[in-house]
């Protein structure tokens, strides 16, 4: 995982930029990629075209002696950056063995050749199908004089897009480097792609049709990125008659659905252990992280890359733990990892020192969202710990709540359908607050974190699982069965039963109640309720909704003052991290917005109490 910034249409014209300008130009992105180094800080590259400048910061996690970036294609016309990585790149290297001369190890180098084969039929939704992993590239074509961009389905990397005021494009893993260089700056929609070559074929299609064009972007390039990822399991009609695991009763009656949910996302790790590096997990104690550092035990005693042949190089899996001294995530975590076998480590952290690195972490997150500013600090604060011990990625459980039904919430569910379609609405915003706070705050000391249950194959499987088997259905003892039952059930075996049964505690809350409890007291005293009252004037974007936002909002627009990086961050009510549609499902909720799990009276338990 890495962090790059790209520039294209550098002269806005159809003449080749002047020197001078070229120059300045490149000057100008290398310190923009300078913003952020802390992405890659193993190397730096750059490339400099005719109408494209790429600058790369390169995190080693796989071949670290020669995939340094950007890649250069074996005919030296195609230039790539990629943030992120390709699991399946061995089996796509042999598909291209003797069409393609590799020249690295990379496993991001196999986009080159896939552009090669689909650039002449524009079929990019198809190509970029083909890869399986968690990415973000920019590609040019020097030959072709045109680009192409993509990000990966879900957005577990992150990628912006903007606009300078000559109307040159502009790409960059972090929204810090476009902020003051770029006077409109958007995110780069999850699950889509770029091309300005004025012609695609969109999903769906089977030939090539002209785009829209803007007329204001270079080249009259798509108005709107394209979409490559779409899946029928979006639609509630097409899962609602799936195989059912359990009948009405709860009882288990189709296995077979259960051991798929296992196999699955046990594929889906030992891919993701593709690494050169020294890794490790990231352990909560909750299910999520506890089912991934088992599983990943599984497999870490050999190398997944020769095939279990080999002895693994780091034969040990160390497991790590933040929080409150005494908080429940500690007490969990080191269940779990006494269980499972891993070298554990229990990272401490005070009150104050996290309150004083509230300004560093909005700075690495670029949010001001309440429930990712409040998660995001424990994991930086751990991430700086893991750097320390020599650790370069780690997995983590990112994901499973939103293709499961875990948030607490998800109780409150009126049926199977709005169960369902709440779990669509979910995954589509996980780019905005999981995967934000998992990727910046582990990345803000070069640490990449890897999200087995966000698979591609593995959302097909979950997602695609009958509703009526995730619900918390009322058994014939008058309880309702635990949210995430079928996940639980098919991982019990491998986990001690009090971390395989725990109850669901959102990360912020999981660290230590106090916590969340001294943020909402600080954040009142804080802000005078004058300030609060004038908000909609000193903020017209997103205007403040409490006064700990607020609070958070006045740092952030220190750091990214414009309007268009307001708008980046999403501004929506919820409670206990649901989206706004679901306030519909209480009446209670009416008025809410507390992200925090505790807010569902009568289905979070105290775990200081447990």
């Amino acid at each position: 995982m890495c962090g790059f910034v790209g520039c294209f249409d550098l002269n806005s014209g159809s003449q080749p930029i002047a020197e001078g300008l070229k120059e300045e130009l490149r000057s100008q992105i290398l310190e923009m990629s300078k913003k952020i180094r802390h992405r890659g800080p193993d190397w730096s590259g750059v490339y400099t075209g005719e109408n494209a400048i790429l600058s790369h910061e390169r995190l080693a996690i796989v071949d670290p002696l020669s995939g340094k970036q950007p890649l250069v294609s074996d005919d030296e016309k195609i230039i790539l950056a990629v943030n992120g990585e390709i699991y399946n790149h061995k089996q796509l290297r042999q598909e291209y063995s003797g069409k393609y001369n590799f020249r690295t190890q990379s496993d991001c180098e196999v986009i080159i050749p896939l552009y090669k084969e689909y650039r002449q039929s524009k079929d990019f939704a198809r190509m970029i199908e083909k890869l399986s992993g968690i990415f973000a590239f920019a590609l040019y074509d020097s030959e072709n004089d045109t680009y192409l961009i993509g990000r990966d389905q879900i957005g577990v990397i992150p990628l912006y897009q903007g606009w300078d005021k000559a109307g040159r494009y502009y790409v960059a893993s972090e929204l810090k480097a476009l902020e003051g260089n770029c006077q409109t700056i958007e995110e780069f929609p999850n699950g889509h792609y770029l091309y300005s070559g004025g012609e695609s074929i969109p999903l769906g299609c089977t030939s090539s049709k002209p785009t829209l064009s803007n007329g204001g972007h270079p080249r009259n390039a798509p108005a709107k990125p394209t979409l490559w990822y779409k899946r029928n399991w979006e639609s509630y009609e097409e899962v609602k008659n799936s195989p059912r695991a359990t009948d009405e009763k709860g009882e288990i009656i189709n296995p077979s659905v259960i051991e798929k949910v296992r196999n699955g996302l046990e594929a889906a790790v030992k891919a993701q252990l593709m690494s050169d590096v020294p890794y490790g997990v990231l352990l909560s104690g909750g299910l999520d992280s506890s089912i991934i550092a088992a599983v990943t035990q599984k497999f870490s005693k050999k190398r997944v890359e020769t095939d279990s042949r080999e002895s693994a190089w780091w034969p040990q899996l160390h497991s790590f733990a933040v929080g409150l001294e005494g908080s429940p995530d500690l007490v969990a975590a080191k269940k779990a990892a006494d269980y499972i076998g891993t070298v554990h480590h229990e990272v401490h952290f005070t009150i104050q020192e996290a309150l004083d690195a509230l300004p560093d972490v909005i700075y690495h997150i670029e949010t001001y969202d309440i429930t990712t500013v409040r998660a995001s600090t424990p994991m930086y604060l751990l991430a700086r710990v893991i750097k320390s011990m020599g650790i370069k990625m780690v997995l983590s459980g990112e994901g499973s709540d939103e293709l499961f039904g875990g948030y607490l919430y998800f109780h409150k569910a009126p049926n199977a359908q709005e169960f369902h379609e709440e779990l669509v609405r979910k995954m589509s915003k996980l780019h905005l607050y999981d995967c934000l706070r998992a990727n910046k705050s582990l990345m803000a000391w070069g640490v990449e974190g890897r999200v087995p249950f966000l698979d591609k194959d593995f959302i097909d499987i979950a997602m695609s699982l009958n509703p009526s088997d995730k619900m918390n259905i009322k058994l014939p003892d008058g309880k309702l069965r635990m949210e995430k039952w079928i996940l639980r059930k098919a991982f019990e075996d491998l986990l001690p039963e009090n971390i395989c049964w725990r109850q669901k505690e959102q990360f912020s809350d999981g660290v230590g109640y106090n916590w969340i409890d001294t943020l909402k007291k600080m954040t009142e005293e804080k802000v005078s309720d004058a300030e609060f009252a004038r908000r909609e004037n000193r903020f017209p974007v997103n205007s403040p909704k409490t006064k700990e936002e607020y609070y958070y909002r006045e740092i952030y627009s220190r750091l990214f003052p414009s309007d268009s990086a307001a708008r980046c961050v999403p501004h929506e009510a919820g409670v206990a991290c649901s989206t706004a549609k679901a306030l519909e499902w209480d009446a209670a909720w009416k008025n809410a917005d507390e992200p925090s799990g505790r807010a569902i009276a009568g289905v979070h338990n105290d775990a200081y109490k447990n």
